[in-house]
């Protein structure tokens, strides 16, 4: 994030990323229904490093943990100030998986990654394949275990979606991928 930047830039631009990317493409089809019901928290991190961010996660996750699932299902936990190198931020997410453990909270709750350079193990950097988990900003995304148990239980063919999602991107490429983010409708 830019100095220039504010919060409501950083949070525009996530939704942004949401609406046309995960629920356009329908990278995950279970997050429209949140979005729709506008069951998703939406933080912008002030962490500055691996510190910063645990004591703020910490709260975050109990935050979760204590607020009914039909207020708050899900929380876009974004660091635009800090990991922008992939591999801080694989560290971060390291650190941040030891807190749900240390927290009493695996199994309850889990965190998925979003990156704006994300690379899976095996692929090159510009891999269409990568840009599954492509995000604005550095993203901890903190979802519920239950929420997630029924999702996969409405949507017998959940461990398609990766692949559904690959065949997605490469379909469109980069470039369309690239046109269809920027779109703003």
């Amino acid at each position: 994030m830019t100095d220039s930047s504010t919060r409501d830039d950083v949070i525009a631009a996530t939704r942004h990323w949401l609406t046309r990317a995960v629920i356009g493409l329908n990278l995950c089809p279970f997050a429209k229904s949140v979005h729709v019901k506008n069951q998703i928290r939406y933080v912008v991190s002030e962490a500055r490093g691996v510190d910063d961010l645990v004591v703020e996660l910490t709260d975050e996750l109990r935050l979760l943990r204590d607020t009914d699932p039909d207020a708050i299902d899900t929380t876009l936990f974004i660091t635009p100030h800090a990991f922008a190198d992939f591999a801080e931020y694989n560290d971060a997410l390291f650190f941040a998986e030891r807190l749900l453990d240390q927290l009493g909270l695996a199994g309850e709750l889990q965190i998925a990654s979003f990156h704006p350079h994300y690379q899976f193990e095996g692929t090159a950097p510009d891999d269409i394949d990568n840009y599954t988990n492509r995000a604005p900003y550095p993203i901890f995304h903190l979802l519920r275990e239950a929420s997630i148990d029924r999702a996969v239980d409405a949507f017998p063919e959940a461990s398609e979606i990766y692949q559904r999602n690959i065949e997605t991107l490469r379909r469109l490429g980069h470039d369309g991928f690239d046109a269809w983010l920027k779109d703003k409708t």
